[in-house]
């Protein structure tokens, strides 16, 4: 799960802001859009794990003042991201487990931290149904993956001509390899 760690306010120009903010950081007072307007980028995250999270909470002060579940990250202006997505309220576990309560991570110097959650787990691409921290696939995984699959089309060479005969690229791959 991401931990996004806000500072204290600070007003910004929201013809500069590339999220036509006018503020920054955390303060009392702010409404759940205008939390989640904040809290939601414009942030630099390096790697894949955050693309691969489901959920996200906000540490404002040391506590957690909101929860969200993630749809896609989007690139903004300066080479950095934000994240899409809906506001969770009570009733969701997400958010009636961490909101109100202390930042899992405490307070960061980094505003973007990833911690390991109870809750929001995804499961292991396979069809296993296991649950996973990182990556798609339990390790090993990926490969009975692939075999169950060849195994419903028959043998290797059935699955291999199957495929041949089905995949088409789509147009976007066949105007590149022109």
């Amino acid at each position: 799960m991401i931990q996004i760690t806000l500072g204290k306010k600070k007003d910004v120009d929201p013809i500069s802001d590339p999220l036509q903010r006018s503020q920054i950081g955390w303060s009392d007072g702010l409404s759940d859009r205008q939390l989640y307007e904040i809290a939601r980028g414009v942030w630099v995250m390096p790697g894949s794990r955050v693309e691969r999270e489901r959920f996200a909470v906000v540490n404002g002060g040391g506590i957690i003042r909101q929860a969200m579940e993630i749809d896609r990250l989007v690139d903004v202006r300066g080479g950095r991201r934000a994240f899409e997505g809906r506001i969770l309220g009570p009733g969701h576990p997400v958010h009636d487990h961490y909101v109100g309560k202390p930042a899992p991570n405490g307070a960061q110097q980094n505003p973007i931290t990833n911690f390991d959650s109870p809750l929001g787990k995804r499961e292991c691409n396979c069809g296993c149904g296991r649950p996973i921290s990182r990556g798609d696939f339990l390790p090993g995984h990926d490969q009975r993956a692939i075999h169950e699959r060849i195994a419903r089309v028959g043998t290797v060479k059935d699955f291999i001509t199957w495929f041949d005969q089905s995949w088409k690229p789509d147009q976007d791959r066949q105007g590149d390899a022109a």
